[in-house]
């Protein structure tokens, strides 16, 4: 048989670790608890729905537990009435914090140049 476009084999390299990186943050709102964690420090689970406008609280216990399954997020559960539930970076969640200052930075000069942003601090500049 003759070698054509259509038979040839071609191996394709695959990113493995951009390939990881996506898998634990690819869903559509773990960049945003990621920001809003690193930011305010820790977070309960109503700030985060509350901030994450738009979320169903089912969605969001979903991207939690993933989170907190990868290593990224801890959960603090505090036994009392009514039950308090807060989540802190770990250690692998806090060194992904310059990632997320990178996105932030990249999206204000491309994406929205004129926004105001809230979250920016004195150290930014």
């Amino acid at each position: 048989m003759t070698e054509n476009k259509f038979n040839k084999k071609e191996t394709i390299a695959r990113c493995v670790p951009m390939s990881l990186c996506q898998s634990v943050i690819g869903g559509k709102w773990k960049i945003l608890i990621l920001w809003y964690v690193s930011f305010y420090k820790v977070q309960r689970f109503g700030e985060l729905l509350h901030r994450l406008g738009g979320i169903t609280q089912s969605t969001l216990t979903k991207q939690l537990r993933e989170l907190e399954h990868d290593g990224f997020l801890h959960r603090e559960v505090y036994r009392e009435i009514p039950p308090r539930v807060e989540y802190s970076l770990t250690k692998l969640g806090e060194s992904f914090i310059p990632v997320l200052q990178a996105m932030m930075a990249w999206s204000e000069k491309y994406l929205c140049p004129d926004y105001q942003n809230p979250y920016k601090t004195s150290s930014d500049d």
